[in-house]
């Protein structure tokens, strides 16, 4: 009779941890938008979003898409502050990688890295308006290039019940063997930059 009983609230503890950790959600998504640190006078908007996967409650796959508004160098926006004529090179990017959170309540800070691809279109403003600006913007479509792209960050995500916010700092890189290497001046292509992101966990 006792292993009969012992037997029973053994199987339902069982049972009942397993549903427990069926029912945690081990996904999220999140958009967000971020500030590009740019030159002195200039502050860029980027936004994307980003859908997550547990391995363990201490590592996440994830998988980001967003679109970077500039990733010139801050010497070389700086120089186009000064002139009539302004040149950006915005980026839409794809990555995948891993994320390492602590932590367990409501509060849990993490660092993650993760590489892709980033599709750079380069535009021009301060053009006469009509058909100079758009002759020229039209022929810089046709230099688009595609480059791989890395990204470092780190940041904290507060929890609350099913959802997120997120703030956090992203350090991007473009890996460009292109023409538009030579308005880097000698620096990288890339973006840092300042997010804060909302999402929901499942």
């Amino acid at each position: 009779m006792r292993i009969t009983s012992f037997a029973a609230i053994l199987f339902a503890t069982l049972f009942v941890t397993s549903a427990a950790s069926a029912q945690e959600p081990r996904a999220s998504v999140e958009g967000f938008g971020g500030l590009g640190v740019g030159s002195f006078n200039t502050v860029d908007t980027n936004f994307g979003g980003v859908v997550t996967g547990s391995l363990t409650p201490n590592i996440q796959l994830l998988g980001e898409a967003g679109r970077l508004s500039n990733v010139l160098p801050t010497m070389t926006q700086t120089l186009f502050d000064v002139s009539p004529v302004s040149m950006r090179a915005s980026a839409f990017y794809a990555e995948g990688g891993v994320r390492l959170i602590g932590g367990s309540g409501g509060l849990r800070p993490y660092a993650e890295a993760s590489g892709g691809i980033a599709r750079l279109q380069p535009h021009v403003t301060g053009l006469p308006s009509g058909l100079p600006g758009a002759l020229a913007n039209a022929g810089l479509a046709f230099l688009n290039s595609t480059a791989p792209i890395g990204t470092v960050g780190a940041g904290v995500q507060l929890h609350a019940g099913n959802v997120i916010a997120d703030i956090g700092y992203r350090h991007h890189q473009v890996f460009s063997d292109s023409w538009m290497d030579a308005l880097a001046l000698g620096g990288n292509l890339g973006s840092n930059e300042v997010r804060f992101g909302v999402g929901v966990k499942f």
